[in-house]
């Protein structure tokens, strides 16, 4: 895995590029020249030490699945869902997406690969420098190391979702990690629980940073209960989102839909702050158009019909662009296209809404059809929507889906995710996706990868 596996120097000099580098919180400064610092005396030091973790989260932002520019997952998987049409360049990687002709040597299933688990190794380096750390106060170490290792495992988790048997790494040991092999799901899931779990206890429960832009306790429990929601533990899935839901000193949900995707959301759980002050989200840079047609992607009409007519979220949340003769529809979550003198809008990676879904789809497996109905009905409230009622067991998971798709749309992946791991996919791609395979529920392994390492093999159905 030759852009997973990264030499001590090569590494070294990355995290003393982090700590060199100004931004508002992502990096710090310091008074001496980067090459005359070791990696032992970055993570001796609080404020370097703490400038490399947090460096992990704007990696998160810019280079991985989780950015919401063109590389990101919500795009490529909005497009490969059910989600987006595209207007972009025809025969691009997102284009290929779009219309399921993703190979193996697909530019950004590659990307995906590499840059996660660069990531990865980044979090385990930290990991294992903060271990070996012999001067930092013992409850910094436990912060940072709580993060890094959140971090790991909400990479880890994506990777997962879009790949399905993956390795898990957890060392920077090259010769552990160039002979690596994939495992199955459900020990991905396990692993996943038991770092998130370690994290949990080694985190503070406030925001360190006076904004939700570094995990907490209820960051953790967020992520969390979506691991024992797509694993099968249902009640575990009730205990995590609950623990977030009845913080109400900290979280609840906006009731002005347009106030939900602002920097000062009270829904947020997990943000991602841009680089500079004055920049908002990728989402609105990237989704919001002016007029037609658009340049990158839109809303398929099909999308917004399921809508009910009276919801708001199809109000507030979606915005009609027309020529005259034809309409476009953006995702109109975040309003802001062009930087402000401040920033206004930051990517939300987890919010509150999504912890009510999990708590309703967990209580309606385990057959508690009320209270799952109040959850429910709480989103479908400050949706403008009348409550349900009286609803079997299976007609409630079905509503619980609909009721994710008008939520949670545009977002990280969610649509994707849901038509997986309900078995609809095929059911939904099928009569919209010319080129669809039952095989394309998970992506292919990069063939480079394979080539490097044999022992990711065999890859997955369907791209041999």
């Amino acid at each position: 895995m030759k852009n997973i596996i990264f030499n001590l120097l090569y590494k070294t000099v990355l995290l003393l590029a982090f700590v060199s580098l100004i931004s508002c919180e992502d990096f710090l400064d310091v008074d001496y020249p980067i090459d005359q610092i070791s990696d032992e005396l970055v993570f001796e030091n609080e404020g370097t030490a703490t400038a490399a973790v947090t460096s992990l989260y704007a990696d998160l932002r810019d280079n991985t699945q989780l950015s919401n520019n063109s590389i990101g997952i919500g795009i490529a998987m909005g497009l490969y869902a059910d989600e987006f049409d595209y207007y972009g360049i025809p025969g691009m990687p997102l284009d290929n997406f779009y219309n399921h002709l993703v190979l193996p040597s697909n530019t950004q299933v590659s990307s995906y690969w590499n840059s996660t688990y660069k990531l990865i190794y980044n979090c385990n380096l930290s990991i294992e420098k903060l271990n070996n750390s012999s001067s930092l106060d013992n409850e910094l170490v436990n912060q940072l190391m709580g993060e890094a290792i959140f971090i790991r495992s909400l990479a880890h988790f994506y990777l997962l979702q879009i790949f399905g048997k993956i390795p898990y790494i957890k060392t920077t040991d090259y010769q552990i990690n160039k002979t690596v092999e994939r495992i199955e799901e459900q020990t991905v899931y396990e692993y996943l629980i038991d770092d998130l779990k370690e994290a949990k206890l080694l985190i503070s429960e406030n925001y360190v940073s006076g904004e939700r832009t570094r995990a907490n306790k209820y960051v953790i429990s967020s992520l969390l209960s979506r691991v024992y929601l797509y694993s099968g533990d249902y009640m575990n899935a009730v205990v995590e989102s609950s623990l977030v839901i009845d913080n109400s000193v900290n979280y609840y949900l906006e009731e002005d839909l347009n106030e939900e995707f602002r920097r000062s959301s009270g829904s947020a759980i997990l943000q991602l702050k841009p680089a500079n002050e004055g920049q908002n989200s990728y989402e609105g840079s990237y989704f919001l158009f002016q007029s037609g047609p658009p340049i990158n992607v839109a809303l398929r009409h099909s999308y917004l019909l399921t809508f009910e007519p009276t919801d708001l979220r199809r109000l507030y949340w979606i915005k009609e662009v027309s020529d005259g003769v034809n309409t476009w529809y953006a995702p109109n979550k975040y309003k802001l296209q062009e930087p402000t003198s401040l920033s206004e809008e930051y990517s939300i990676v987890l919010r509150l809404a999504e912890q009510y879904l999990i708590r309703a789809e967990a209580r309606a497996h385990l057959g508690l059809i009320p209270d799952s109905l109040l959850d429910i009905n709480t989103l479908r409230s400050r949706a403008g929507l009348n409550t349900l009622t009286a609803l079997s067991q299976a007609d409630l998971l079905m509503q619980i889906i609909l009721e994710r798709k008008h939520e949670l749309f545009s977002e990280f992946g969610h649509r994707w995710f849901d038509l997986k791991r309900f078995s609809l996919a095929n059911e939904v791609l099928a009569p919209i996706k010319v080129y669809w395979k039952p095989t394309h529920i998970l992506l292919p392994i990069p063939e480079n990868e394979l080539l490097i390492n044999p022992n990711l093999s065999p890859q997955n159905p369907g791209y041999n």
